[in-house]
């Protein structure tokens, strides 16, 4: 397994959306630029705020909601998402260019 740094980070998320498998049901993840970054959860949650690339992951600040550090941790076939505490919260099950799912909106 593979913590991905920053240059590789920037690449797969700065204008993507991250679906990410969270035990049958989908989370969504745009990363709108460098700066901002809207979820929707599987519950039909909705936040929004503020991101920043650090050298092995980045940090999130949702307006009204958690603050967190995660990392993104890459196997043959599969990135699952990591929490603060090394637990494996999520694995994507696709990349999408742009917001198809208007999370920004």
């Amino acid at each position: 397994m593979t913590i991905l740094d920053k240059n590789t980070l920037a690449i797969i998320m700065i204008g993507t959306t991250h679906v990410i498998d969270m035990g049958g049901k989908d989370a969504f993840i745009h990363y709108e630029n460098e700066t901002l970054a809207h979820m929707l959860l599987p519950d039909g949650t909705l936040f929004h705020g503020l991101w920043t690339l650090l050298d092995d992951g980045y940090k999130v600040e949702w307006k009204d909601g958690p603050t967190g550090s995660w990392k993104l941790d890459h196997s043959p076939g599969a990135i699952d998402y990591v929490d603060a505490n090394g637990a494996v919260r999520g694995r994507i099950s696709r990349i999408d260019f742009g917001d198809p799912a208007s999370l920004a909106a």
